[in-house]
Formats: structure tokens, C-alpha cells, sequence
């Protein structure tokens, strides 16, 4: 039997407030435990809730980004269970009126087609604290200072259809959030997680299958793993003649494999209730219009206008938006080639953000902010390659030279001698040392052997250096072995 898996993600991201959602605690990461939980967030008896006006803002703020309805009343509810670090015995957040309501968002599949995936819900709630297993022997910890930390869920549709399209929804709203400095998506501290819910159902079949949820996923390569792991462990169950229990599980990025860690609760097993302490939230249209204003240019929108005024790829266009500060180094590129009266090189700017800054950040763990080489000196660098000073071979042992040295493409150029070669005639003068030195080569090629006009190109190109202009050798090389 032929298996389609179904999958929907339940995106939690902690919105980037200053203070609590309920409570004036701060909400900075790296405290020590318990420093910043006060009595509101410990759930002491008396103390009553005050709605973050800032929290209710960034929620609009998305809800607008992925063009969903804002609810112009929305309701905080009780979600009760028992947890040790949920000081309360009961969760604050958003049942019946959620806040954010039917939204979308567009992915770009691996194959070059859009898919959109429904987005059911976005709606306010507070974290619970952490408990710490480590170090205990035997016992375990308790910090609270994440008890209160304003969280925007955001629940989608189970329109994905495979763990990589689930993987491209999560970094496309990973990559929105960042964009409308909502969330500082990092994912390391759990600023950034999602729940997936999995399950199969035989292809034609239109009825859902159980589901399975996996909790607190937090790296996109485990979230791949895990929902993969899960579909061919449901497939396996199901065709063995079991059934699929609905339950949470973990996933053990050791083991690669979930495992089961209770039966899934339906919502009547939360008792959810209207919370007493607070009011209904009522968002006027001159507030969402007042959120609107403050909207960036959004991914897609960046996107489109690079594939339109750039003439850029789908694919570049997207590498190069994926988050807010890789689209301003590039646009910075190009404003430093602007000045220089080098318009034109988009496309060689955009190879290079892509490749070897990317790939030089990479190597030094570091984000594009702190990139050793800032926009105008990596304009500098193609400068040079688009006046054919240097060639792009060269540039590249130039970029690393800038990137250890903290030097200038003009200094390092200079100090080296990299300087491309243009000399017609010292060029031919290379070129005929060159077929000197191979008489055998130049009769196998001159007898039809076409593939060693590569091998003449390396010769030369070792004798000089690399510095020749590769077009030049390539024109003046034709032209001497045609005899």
C-alpha cells in the first residue's frame, strides 16, 4: 500500500519583549535560576495579571505579515494540567478567540513550485519554567525564570505533506519573525521551537490517520529526522496490523528515534476556562493600522523586487532574503558598486555574498553582522574583477587575504603583484613557450584531439601565474593552435 503523510506544526516563538507577558520580570536569557520570576510568574496567591501592550502589538504585527484576520476581541483562557515548573497548576493563553486567525504562508518546494500552507491560528500565551535533569544526582531543578516569557503560538494547517516541506514552512516563519523583530529566532535557546503532529493515511483516502505530536523540536535537521523517523514507524505499525495510538513523544537526536511519552490530551482534558483576571482584549482598527505602518519589506516582497530589478534567480533571490541582515549586506554591496559606477554586477555580487562570504562566516561561526569584511570592502573586491585587474581565481585568494589581514582589495593586490595580465603580446609570447615546450600535445590536438585545449589553458595559466586573463588565453589560444 502507498503511504501520504500528513503533517502540521505548532510554531512556538518567544516574542522579543523586555518584560514578561503578565508581569513587569524581565525576560533577558542567561540569568541565574529564579532570578527573574516574580510573584506574579510564581503564581502567588492575590497577585493579578496586566496584559503586555507590547506582546498584543508584535502578534498584530505577524498576523498582518502573513495577511490573516485580526480578531477585534480576543479571549485569555485557563489551560489547567499539572507540571513542576508550572508554578500555577494552570497555563494563561488563548482558547476560543485567538488573537490571529486565518493566515497563509507561500514555501518554495525543492522542485521550483510554490506551495501555500494554511495557517489556522496565531495566539498570545505564557511560557512555563525549565526543569533541569543535570546535576541533581537524582533530584531535579526548577528555574522559573522562563515562567511568564510572552510566546506567540502559531498553528498551521496540516497542508505539508512531507518532512521537507515541513522543515521550509518552519525556516520561511523562522525567517518572517526575524524579519519583523518579533523573535530573535534563536533556536539554541529556545526562543524558537515547534510541536509537529504526524501522522499517514493511505493515498485516495481523504479521513485524517491518528496523529502523533513531537515535542520541543529545536534544530531544523532533527525536526527533519524526527518527523521521518515517526512516518516510517507509523507505516511500520499500521501494516504489522497495530494501531497507531494518539500520544506526544520526544525525539532522541541520539538514538534518532521518538519515543513515547503520554497519551494525547484533547482540549476538555485542559478544562480550559475564560481567565477571571483578565479582561477580553479589544484591538481597534486604528491600532492594527497604526502595526501596519511599522511593517518592513517582507521576504517575499524583497525577493520579488531582486528577481525583477536584479534579475536574480528564485533561488538567489530566496538564499539572499533568508534573513533581514543578508538582504542589507547585499543591497550594500551594490550601493558600494553604485558609487563606483559599476552597476550591472548583480549577479557577481550575489555569487559572492552567496559563496564566499557565506562560506567564510560559516567557517567561523559567525553571523553576517560581524562579518570580517563589510559591504563596501567586498565591493571593493569586485571591483577589481569587474575592471579585470584581478581575475576571479585570484579574488578569491585576495578575499582570503582581506578576511585573515582585515586589508583592503587594493592593498593586498599591490603588495602581491596579483595584477590580471592584459598584454596581448605577452600573452602570445606565453603561449607559444608553451606550445614549444609540448610538441606532442599540439600534434594530438592539431590530429583532432579537441579536450587538451584545456591542457594548454592550464599550462599557460601555471606559467603565469594565474594572472593571465583567462578570455584573453582562451581567444589568443584558438587562434595559435589552429596554426
Amino acid at each position: 500500500m502507498s503511504w501520504e503523510t500528513v503533517i502540521g506544526l505548532e510554531i512556538h516563538a518567544q516574542l522579543a519583549t523586555r518584560s514578561k507577558i503578565f508581569s513587569s520580570a524581565a525576560t533577558a536569557y542567561g540569568a541565574a535560576p529564579n532570578a527573574q520570576a516574580n510573584l506574579v510568574d510564581l503564581g502567588y496567591p492575590g497577585v493579578l495579571p496586566v496584559l503586555n501592550r507590547e506582546a498584543v502589538r508584535m502578534a498584530v504585527k505577524f498576523g498582518l505579515a502573513i495577511g490573516a484576520q485580526i480578531s477585534p476581541r480576543s479571549i485569555f483562557a485557563r489551560k489547567n494540567y499539572f507540571y513542576p515548573d508550572l508554578p500555577k497548576g494552570y497555563q494563561i493563553s488563548q482558547y476560543e478567540k485567538p488573537v490571529v486567525e486565518k493566515g497563509k504562508m507561500q514555501i518554495l518546494l525543492e522542485d521550483g513550485t510554490i506551495k501555500v500552507v494554511g495557517i489556522t491560528r496565531a495566539h498570545l500565551e505564557e511560557d512555563a519554567g525549565k526543569s533541569l535533569h543535570e546535576d541533581f544526582h537524582g533530584a531535579s531543578g526548577i528555574d522559573l525564570n522562563r515562567a511568564g516569557t510572552p510566546l506567540l503560538e502559531i498553528v498551521s494547517e496540516p497542508d505539508m505533506r512531507s518532512a521537507k516541506e515541513a522543515v521550509a514552512y518552519l525556516k520561511k516563519i523562522h525567517t518572517l519573525v526575524r524579519y519583523l523583530e518579533i523573535c530573535d529566532g534563536n533556536m539554541q535557546e529556545g526562543s524558537f521551537r515547534c510541536d509537529a503532529n504526524v501522522s499517514v493515511r493511505p493515498i485516495g483516502q481523504e479521513k485524517f490517520g491518528t496523529r502523533c505530536e513531537i515535542k520541543n523540536l529545536n534544530s531544523f535537521r532533527y525536526i527533519e529526522k524526527a518527523i521521518n523517523y515517526e512516518v516510517a514507524r507509523q507505516i511500520e505499525e499500521i501494516e504489522a496490523g497495530r494501531k497507531i495510538k494518539q500520544e506526544t513523544r520526544l525525539f532522541d537526536p541520539d538514538k534518532g528515534e521518538t519515543r513515547s511519552l503520554r497519551s494525547k490530551e484533547e482540549a476538555n482534558d485542559y478544562r480550559y476556562f475564560p481567565d477571571p483576571d483578565l479582561l477580553p482584549v479589544v484591538i481597534e482598527q486604528d491600532f492594527i493600522e497604526s502595526v501596519r505602518t511599522t511593517l518592513p519589506e517582507l521576504p517575499d516582497q524583497k525577493a520579488a523586487r531582486y528577481i525583477e530589478k536584479f534579475g536574480l534567480s528564485a533561488y538567489d533571490a530566496g538564499v539572499l532574503t533568508a534573513s533581514r541582515e543578508m538582504g542589507d549586506y547585499y543591497e550594500g554591496v551594490l550601493a558600494a558598486l553604485k558609487s563606483q559606477n559599476l552597476e550591472g554586477n548583480e549577479k557577481l555580487a550575489a555569487n559572492w555574498t552567496m559563496g564566499e562570504l557565506s562560506a567564510a562566516l560559516n567557517k567561523d561561526g559567525v553571523e553576517v553582522t560581524e562579518s570580517k569584511i563589510d559591504a563596501a570592502r567586498l565591493a571593493g573586491l569586485l571591483a577589481r574583477i569587474a575592471d579585470e585587474t584581478i581575475s576571479g581565481k585570484i579574488a578569491k585568494e585576495v578575499f582570503e587575504s582581506m578576511w585573515a589581514e582585515g586589508k583592503d582589495a587594493d592593498a593586498i593586490i599591490e603588495a602581491k603583484g596579483l595584477k590580471q595580465i592584459t598584454d596581448t603580446g605577452a600573452i602570445e609570447k606565453t603561449i607559444d613557450e608553451v606550445m614549444a615546450a609540448n610538441p606532442k600535445q599540439l600534434a594530438d590536438y592539431r590530429s583532432g584531439k579537441d579536450k587538451l585545449f584545456g591542457f594548454f589553458v592550464g599550462q599557460v595559466m601555471k606559467v603565469t601565474g594565474g594572472k593571465a586573463n583567462p578570455a584573453q588565453v582562451n581567444d589568443l589560444l584558438k587562434k595559435k593552435l589552429a596554426g
